[in-house]
């Protein structure tokens, strides 16, 4: 991507803007884990008992959030127009990793997602867009960083 196409930041680049993210847990000797995030409880768990999501169905779940957001972001940076975004997340995980077998990674070795933006924007900035949420947004980066296989189909709808 050429620095041309990407949106001028939204803060001072020479300012540093650190924040402090904060979970609090309990666990409870199984596979059920509370957290509280702010004031909202969230709930993990395994499929076999069924109380929440998974931890790994979170990570797609914080994966879609973050898209929407960054996707929000941008959109309002360009002046760009959209209705609504529907989005779609799949991971394949080899279960061995979180049992311990060697060799095995633990986490997701791909992870497809489906973004559909209804908009009657241009292709063109429709691209712009995409590109932008692509390189900003953070939960993306961290899938990418930890080498799993990012896979994206972007597609512009009529709303």
């Amino acid at each position: 991507m050429s620095d041309t196409d990407l949106l001028p930041p939204s803060v001072d680049p020479n300012t540093k803007a650190l924040g402090i993210r904060r979970v609090s847990a309990r666990n409870e000797a199984s596979t059920r884990s509370v957290m509280m995030v702010r004031d909202h409880i969230v709930i993990t768990d395994e499929k076999e008992s069924n109380t929440g999501p998974t931890p790994l169905e979170m990570t797609l779940s914080s994966l879609l959030g973050c898209e929407g957001v960054i996707i929000n972001r941008c959109a309002e940076a360009m002046k760009f127009e959209y209705t609504a975004v529907d989005m779609d997340a799949d991971g394949e995980v080899d279960q061995r990793g979180s049992r311990g077998v060697q060799g095995v990674r633990p986490y997701f070795n791909w992870v497809k997602l489906r973004i559909r933006v209804h908009t009657e924007e241009t292709q063109e900035r429709f691209e712009r867009l995409t590109r932008n949420v692509e390189y900003r947004c953070p939960v993306m980066n961290l899938f990418k960083s930890a080498d799993v296989d990012v896979q994206i189909k972007w597609e512009r709808v009529a709303p």
